[in-house]
């Protein structure tokens, strides 16, 4: 199934918040383009909208921008969104190695 987004954040203007909740799914895998935008975007709004989220280490990426350089970028944003929670559902970072399609959020409640 693909869904077409014209701005940063996957879940708006698009089906995906709907398709996601009619097919009763509570843990998603993240990975993606442009670290700082698309993928912070999607991992903050995932959680508040009832989502428990696997954010790929390295399984994201972006370019330089004039201050940071893209590694620095990723690493901050790995640091920042692991253990970012929303009350009830969180995010946690993992590599692609991983047995990524099971969630290990339980561990850390």
């Amino acid at each position: 199934m693909f869904f077409d987004k014209a701005a940063t954040n996957s879940f708006h203007g698009t089906g995906l918040l709907n398709h996601l909740t009619s097919q009763e799914i509570n843990h998603i895998v993240i990975m993606g383009c442009a670290t700082q935008h698309c993928i912070d975007s999607a991992v903050r709004t995932a959680t508040i909208s009832g989502f428990d989220v696997t954010l790929v280490g390295d399984g994201h990426s972006t370019a330089d921008s004039v201050t940071l350089s893209a590694d620095q970028i990723i690493k901050h944003h790995n640091e920042t969104l692991h253990g970012h929670y929303n009350v009830e559902h969180f995010s946690v970072v993992r590599d692609a190695e991983e047995d990524l399609f099971s969630p290990t959020h339980d561990s850390y409640r």
